[in-house]
């Protein structure tokens, strides 16, 4: 089920309000739980790539590659480019042992990655909402893309749902509320205004859109093991195992109600995503 609507739609933010500091702190990703609904991360990875009109690239950056799925996807479609896979997470990359070969690895942090090569495509799925200063980022992207090629980005912009406010709900809940201010990213997407009159400027063609997906999820508490993937772990990574646990039982209390089972005991998760694919 898809929502699409243009830039001129939404009011320009200030940027300043969209991005809270990003800690050092944050502690590796755990692989095995971000898979856990590795079917639903892949679609929108694929949705994305399905809009690059780059027929035969010779340099590819996957930014934010985390096990390499979607890196030896890229290299499946391009199979005579160079292909590298860019994460900062080690336990990430270790996972891509198992990924197509001919993909070359790069254990880097994408807040100042420089490309070794201009490049004809910049991917990047689900993973730049991590970093601050878009204002920065995006204008820096395109710095990489030769003429003629592509920057291709999705990012999640579902922080207004439930799934996400709980987590800020809780946070204030305790005395932990000043120790993870720090890990919170309550609006690390901004407006897809904002993002139009930034690369627009830069390139010679851009096209954006919006996805809601309607992910149907098995199990107890399919959302919070969702979330456990993605936004939970820098906050339970920097609580103690018995504060954890209290943190994940007023979560799960809150998202229960926001998200309750359905009749045949499956659960729907309505989930936002912003795409933009801008040619330079």
């Amino acid at each position: 089920i898809a929502a699409s609507r243009t830039p001129a739609d939404r009011e320009r933010p200030s940027c300043h309000d969209q991005y809270p500091r990003r800690s050092s702190n944050v502690t590796d990703w755990n692989p095995a739980q971000y898979l856990r609904y590795g079917n639903e991360r892949l679609r929108p990875a694929l949705d994305l790539m399905a809009r690059i009109q780059v027929d035969s690239p010779e340099t590819v950056y996957d930014l934010g590659c985390g096990t390499g799925t979607i890196t030896g996807i890229l290299k499946e479609r391009w199979p005579d480019a160079h292909v590298t896979g860019v994460d900062s997470s080690a336990s990430m990359l270790e996972r891509t042992t198992d990924v197509e070969t001919g993909v070359t690895w790069q254990h880097a942090d994408l807040n100042d990655w420089q490309p070794e090569r201009p490049a004809d495509v910049v991917y990047s799925n689900a993973a730049l909402h991590w970093l601050d200063n878009h204002e920065q980022l995006f204008p820096r992207l395109m710095d990489t893309v030769k003429p003629g090629g592509v920057l291709a980005v999705q990012m999640p912009e579902n922080f207004g749902a439930p799934s996400h406010t709980s987590i800020a709900d809780t946070v204030q809940e305790a005395a932990w509320q000043e120790r993870l201010a720090p890990f919170q990213r309550e609006h690390p997407v901004a407006e897809p205004s904002f993002y139009y009159d930034l690369i627009s400027r830069l390139s010679s063609s851009i096209d954006m859109w919006e996805t809601t997906y309607m992910h149907i999820l098995e199990g107890e508490d399919p959302v919070v093991e969702w979330t456990k993937g993605t936004m939970l772990r820098p906050i339970l990574d920097n609580l103690s195992e018995a504060e954890g646990a209290r943190f994940l039982e007023s979560y799960t209390a809150k998202v229960a109600k926001a998200y309750p089972h359905s009749a045949d005991g499956k659960t729907v998760l309505p989930f936002k995503r912003l795409f933009i694919v801008a040619e330079k």
